[in-house]
């Protein structure tokens, strides 16, 4: 039975397509079929088309894929979905996300759009297409559009034996490193990290490259990296640097083999986050921090821009310490990188967005979420303190140190989750105001209320029928008192399943 335009229209993951590849999970059945991609690869050739004034056959398309199992079935697809619609395609075999935008920007390629196929940090089951263009990353509305027009094509097979294959990561990897080099201006030119101690986790990702083609390259010592064959059934941990097992493996990793900095990335490498030496984790605020750390010499006053769940001990360290500026934004790495860019159009000097999870894009580098440019940053200055003889966690030191922090995810019942979630939003801030509790001023999203034990933040989901609620004390116990007073602001909406606070 043909996929239906309801069932295809389910697959927008807001600026991604995403969906069950593969049989195996109770419960979740395959949407993400063949003629789904074939469709909507289809589709993107007509609209690409469209969009950039070209005819279908005067387009070149990249397609590159993750380590997830479902991949080679699906580029199949996707291939054919291209070629069957008139334009060139191109097999960029293994790649990372950010790869597959570079695609379109190197000059030993210069394709007119690209497709990476992968569902990020999801489940072995699942995978997803990203879609590029000479702007970067598709916004939502296109993705509605290619997927609305997908519904209007045939699937369609195609001869792709002659699909010129394309070693792309190759191109990558020697661009990165010509930014180190360029960076870290070594005597030794062309190993600028020799005397470096890196250690790599790639989770079974994509990521598995960076070991070998950037850093041993450079001159660094890998020894103590791990997990760097491809293996789409992630067989020793998530690969995301927000778990904490992922990130307890590191951390071991790093300290069993005293290397002087832990890299870990996520499946499709557009995130990152590392470790120090001593085993300390550089993440969610501390790689913000850090990252705003290395920018703030060459961007002096500058903006930061980061998703509204970052700390205020974040803010205290950009504006007090690094003399920036902290503008917290909505959630949602499309939406944090949109800030930045607008407020370079508009006049405001913005070098970074970037969110808690990893997800960083430097306006020097296409306001690209891009995990191994964000390591490339980070080794330079490794690389430029090691020769002080110094480290990279001085870099942070004056970053106070978040205490304890929760995420709780509640369920919205009932048709219209918008407008409800709006109305609790609505109630709790009058709440709050009546109860003498300081509401921040500009938030962006949701109602963030501020407590001499720490803070809170009730939102809505970006696409589900949720309202998570975030939470930070600043020692034991502040978190059980500030959600004490969250329950007290939230009694008596019965849409709302707050059984979890």
């Amino acid at each position: 039975m043909p996929i239906s335009k309801e069932m295809l229209m389910k697959l927008q993951n807001g600026s991604d397509v995403r969906g069950v590849a593969v049989e195996g999970v109770e419960g979740q059945p395959v949407n993400l079929t063949g003629e789904a991609v074939n469709k909507i690869a289809g589709s993107f050739v007509r609209w690409l088309a469209a969009k950039i004034g070209k005819k279908p056959e005067e387009l070149k398309i990249g397609v590159g894929h993750d380590s997830r199992i479902s991949a080679p079935a699906l580029k199949s697809q996707v291939l054919q979905g291209i070629v069957s619609h008139g334009a060139s395609a191109f097999d960029c075999g293994l790649a990372s996300t950010p790869s597959m935008f570079m695609s379109v920007v190197f000059e030993e390629t210069q394709y007119d759009g690209s497709i990476m196929i992968t569902a990020s940090h999801l489940p072995y089951n699942r995978n997803g297409l990203k879609f590029f263009d000479g702007q970067g990353g598709l916004e939502k509305e296109n993705i509605t559009s290619i997927l609305e027009g997908a519904a209007r094509c045939e699937a369609a097979s195609a001869d792709i034996s002659k699909v010129p294959q394309v070693d792309l990561i190759s191109y990558y990897a020697q661009s990165l490193r010509e930014k180190i080099r360029m960076g870290v201006q070594a005597e030794d030119y062309d190993h600028p990290l020799t005397g470096l101690h890196v250690v790599v986790d790639a989770g079974n990702g994509a990521g598995g490259f960076f070991a070998k083609q950037v850093l041993e390259a450079l001159g660094a010592d890998t020894a103590g990296s791990q997990f760097l064959d491809p293996d789409g059934m992630f067989p020793n941990h998530i690969p995301n640097p927000e778990d904490k097992e992922a990130m307890n493996s590191i951390q071991k990793a790093v300290l069993e083999s005293k290397a002087d900095l832990g890299l870990i990335f996520d499946t499709d490498v557009d995130r990152m986050s590392a470790v120090l030496a001593d085993g300390r984790e550089v993440n969610r605020d501390a790689i913000i921090a850090m990252m705003a750390a290395i920018l703030s010499k060459d961007y002096p006053g500058s903006t930061i821009v980061t998703d509204s769940v970052t700390s205020d001990k974040l803010t205290a360290f950009l504006e007090g310490t690094l003399k920036l500026k902290h503008h917290r934004f909505k959630r949602g790495y499309k939406n944090v990188i949109n800030e930045c860019k607008r407020l370079n159009r508009e006049g405001t000097v913005s070098p970074l967005a970037i969110e808690t999870s990893g997800h960083g894009a430097l306006k020097e580098n296409y306001y690209l979420d891009d995990g191994a440019y964000l390591a490339v940053k980070l080794l330079i200055a490794a690389a430029q303190l090691k020769a002080q003889g110094k480290g990279v966690d001085g870099l942070i030191a004056d970053l106070e140190p978040s205490y304890e922090s929760r995420e709780i995810r509640m369920n919205i019942s009932g048709e219209g989750f918008g407008d409800y979630g709006k109305e609790v939003l609505k109630a709790f801030e009058e709440r709050a105001k009546a109860k003498g509790i300081q509401i921040a001023p500009n938030s962006y999203e949701g109602i963030r209320l501020s407590f001499p034990e720490g803070w809170a933040l009730l939102r809505m989901s970006l696409h589900d029928p949720l309202m998570p609620l975030n939470l930070e004390g600043n020692k034991a116990g502040d978190c059980e008192h500030i959600l004490g007073i969250i329950q007290e602001l939230l009694k008596g909406f019965d849409r709302l399943d707050t059984s979890k606070l």
